[in-house]
């Protein structure tokens, strides 16, 4: 593979998912399958014990077959009583050697000289052999090491150091090993490896292999820093520019609008990016950053005093909110109330009706592929039949993300109820449910949620009571419509956003499978049309 090749291409393929993870992967098959460096004739051939064993078609004429059972072998390791660990070496004590030992966040221990049966030194290698380590591939240091790692014993005239490491990291050790170790505590032995065949090179050609190995590898690493690099100047200025319009400078918040949405479809490469712009105008809309105020729109304390038939004065505030706005509190707006509660005896049997539990509920969102149903008794249907407009709020389990969610019904299926987990809120007004939902799902709204939802314990919950004092800061009806509208709008440019992120990703995927399947000489028309 030419290295420059990949370089022209790689702008262009960058944010594919798992670029250079792919692009290592593929270095490592193509090395062990002789397809990385050209054969030399002048190469000594293969050890002559081995020249009888037979060869695979697509690995080279002058390459053979090395089985794991017939000519290699693995060592497991000991596991001495955590009694004699140390902390710090000292005079007949020896390292011994675990899992995370051999990461970036090493915690040395040592054992006794005579506790150390399973002994490993610097150029060996080790291989995971339980749990989620299983089959991952390690070079051993001078010590110990314990049972979750077997020591890999080969032949020496058979293959370098190197170049049986990258055997036992590509596919012909660990698909195998994937078969093997299906149960909860995966692990394998003897018996699991003896079959495994590997491919044998001429031990000229290993070292070649290996450099080359090496040398791309290297490219990736800069591919991968380049990346990094790309990535956090990408963040800093997506972070800054939706910070701008989460703490606007009135003065300038107009440009820094425009600037943003034209900005972000070339800034945005995650969807987790796009989840931010999402909440930053769910924030700008509930704060009256979205859409502009009109003196003419008849204010929020007119259609709360007709809904609460007194004076919204005497409940509400116009602190810290627009002009023609008021601040108030849900069950000023809404009729709160609970669901049933289920038990064993709402089984369905000849009186039963369809209910919504705390799984159909998500935010913004209904699911409603798996609807059960509950046995009702009396007037239950019309106590706790949902109505069109209604808002649906999970009251929660405990958990802060968990809390809160809701969305609205819009009378998607006849005599439906509700659990007693979900809270029902029944406008007094239908007009006001669009607004409120909007508010809800924002990052105020949850944060307001969440502040009621705490309790002594650390835990989350809602309830009745506490979501009929969430605050909200209420708009004039002219604008809710307004700012609904301009939401679905900018939700719209983010989901066309979303779509061209994925439509991106599939292109840059398909680029960089076809460079990858261009092992040796790429053929320019075959990148060109996958371009």
């Amino acid at each position: 593979m030419r290295a420059e090749r990949l370089l022209s291409y790689y702008d262009r393929i960058a944010d594919a998912p798992n670029a250079v993870a792919r692009l290592r992967q593929f270095i490592l098959d193509l090395a062990v399958r002789g397809k990385l460096v050209p054969q030399d004739p002048k190469d000594e051939p293969i050890a002559r014990r081995y020249q009888e064993e037979f060869g695979w078609e697509g690995i080279p004429n002058n390459w053979r077959v090395l089985n794991f059972g017939k000519f290699c072998d693995i060592e497991g390791g000991n596991q001495p009583p955590k009694s004699q660990f140390i902390d710090e070496p000292r005079k007949g004590y020896v390292r011994l050697l675990q899992i995370r030992d051999l990461g970036d966040r090493p915690v040395p221990v040592y054992i006794p000289i005579a506790s150390a049966r399973s002994n490993c030194k610097d150029g060996e290698i080790l291989i995971g052999r339980y749990g989620a380590s299983v089959g991952k591939v390690f070079w051993a240091q001078d010590g110990a090491y314990n049972v979750a790692m077997v020591k890999f014993i080969w032949p020496d005239d058979a293959l370098i150091p190197r170049f049986a490491f990258l055997l036992l990291k590509s596919k012909f050790l660990q698909g195998p090993l994937a078969k093997a170790t299906r149960s909860a505590q995966a692990g394998f032995n003897k018996g699991d490896l003896a079959p495994i065949d590997f491919p044998l090179p001429p031990l000229a050609e290993q070292h070649r292999i290996v450099a080359k190995v090496d040398e791309l590898m290297a490219l990736c690493d800069r591919l991968e820093k380049s990346r990094t690099a790309r990535e956090e100047t990408r963040d800093r200025l997506t972070a800054a520019s939706l910070a701008r319009l989460n703490d606007p400078a009135p003065e300038t918040f107009q440009t820094d609008a425009r600037f943003a949405l034209g900005t972000l479809p070339s800034m945005t490469a995650r969807p987790d990016q796009i989840k931010q712009l999402r909440q930053t105008i769910l924030n700008l809309a509930v704060r009256g950053r979205l859409v502009p105020q009109d003196p003419n729109d008849e204010p929020a304390s007119e259609f709360l005093n007709r809904i609460m038939q007194t004076r919204s004065d005497d409940h509400t505030s116009h602190e810290g909110v627009a002009p023609g706005w008021q601040r108030t509190v849900i069950e000023h707006c809404f009729v709160v109330s609970g669901g049933i509660q289920k038990t064993p005896a709402r089984a369905p049997k000849s009186n039963a009706f369809p209910y919504l539990g705390v799984g159909n509920v998500y935010r913004g969102r209904l699911e409603l592929t798996n609807i059960k149903r509950f046995e009702l008794a009396g007037n239950e249907l019309e106590k706790y039949r949902l109505e069109r407009q209604d808002i649906l709020i999970v009251e929660g389990n405990g958990s802060a993300s968990e809390i809160g969610r809701c969305a609205v019904w819009h009378g998607e299926i006849e005599n439906c109820v509700h659990q007693n987990h979900i809270i029902r809120c029944r406008p007094k007004l239908k007009d006001l449910t669009p607004y409120v939902t909007l508010y809800l799902n924002s990052p105020t709204g949850m944060e307001e949620m969440r502040r009621l939802a705490i309790t002594s314990a650390g835990l989350f919950s809602l309830s009745v009571g506490k979501i009929k004092r969430v605050a909200i800061p209420l708009p004039p009806l002219a604008e809710q419509t307004r700012m609904v509208a301009k939401v679905d709008e900018l939700m719209a440019l983010c989901d066309r956003l979303e779509a061209s992120l994925a439509a991106g990703e599939t292109a840059r995927s398909r680029l960089l499978g076809a460079l990858l399947h261009e092992a040796l000489e790429p053929s320019v028309d075959r990148l060109e049309a996958a371009a």
